[in-house]
């Protein structure tokens, strides 16, 4: 699907939603078709996102994918079958052009997010750049990503919150970072399950805090967020990344509906 403008300007906010990772084709097609719908009977733009890899890990002995090739094809397939834009992290210069063969957006992590050679990279492709800001940085820091974009010759820009570096092993959102960063002139999005992260545990498996979900898209909606990002699993307790701050995905339209009406009375008042 060829992305444009207009599709971040919708009415209605856009959806980032699928698994932290690429499990498996079933897993995957599985949720994308359920949330597409749900998006569909809501007039919410959707964007199907898997991580094809996955290499900020707690662990070594962590699940990192199931071999890029084959998770690439099913992001590809995932594209065409639901006729929606799909998009996945990268690491690497080099992951760059060889992501971009499949998917829409190129998403840079948050940890990631100085680093320019990535961006330059990233922004080679002519593709869409959705950088995560990072958990040590504020809004106002991501004008420097910004310029990194446009000056690199692209201005497919989009900036997603993800929370700030609380203590050391908690976040806390600022909904301040949204409207400054809305006013570098690119759609922003907020995390609203990496943000309730519970980082570096001993247990070497990231913790979270899933049921405050809902607060934090319900604040970000009202702020005026232009999109959101959640990560959803059929069984978050079986994902092999991240399941911890997952939304259960039968939970995700009802937690949606409510944000259509936020997202109208904050428009329309």
């Amino acid at each position: 699907m060829e992305l444009n403008s207009s599709f971040f300007q919708h009415e209605m906010f856009f959806l980032m939603a699928g698994p932290c990772a690429i499990e498996s084709e079933y897993t995957s097609m599985s949720i994308a078709e359920k949330v597409a719908g749900i998006c569909q009977k809501h007039n919410i733009p959707y964007i199907f996102k898997g991580s094809y890899r996955k290499a900020n890990r707690s662990s070594i002995h962590s699940f990192t994918g199931i071999g890029d090739a084959k998770a690439l094809a099913i992001l590809k397939k995932i594209g065409k079958t639901f006729q929606v834009p799909t998009v996945t992290d990268i690491h690497q210069d080099g992951e760059a052009a060889m992501a971009a063969e499949y998917v829409d957006i190129l998403q840079i992590p948050a940890f990631l997010c100085r680093q320019t050679s990535l961006i330059q990279a990233a922004a080679a492709t002519g593709k869409y750049v959705n950088i995560k800001k990072g958990q040590f940085l504020n809004g106002e820091s991501m004008v420097h990503a910004v310029n990194k974009m446009k000056e690199s010759g692209n201005d497919k820009i989009l900036l997603t919150d993800r929370g700030n570096t609380f203590g050391y092993q908690d976040l806390i959102v600022d909904y301040r970072n949204i409207p400054v960063m809305q006013s570098f002139d690119v759609p922003v999005i907020m995390d609203c399950t990496h943000s309730l992260q519970q980082p570096n545990q001993s247990s070497g498996i990231t913790g979270g805090k899933p049921k405050f979900i809902e607060t934090i898209a319900k604040a970000a909606i009202a702020v005026g967020a232009d999109g959101l990002f959640i990560e959803t699993h059929p069984n978050p307790s079986e994902a092999k990344s991240d399941g911890a701050n997952m939304l259960p995905l039968d939970k995700l339209e009802d937690i949606l509906a409510r944000l259509v009406l936020i997202r109208k009375a904050v428009k329309h008042g």
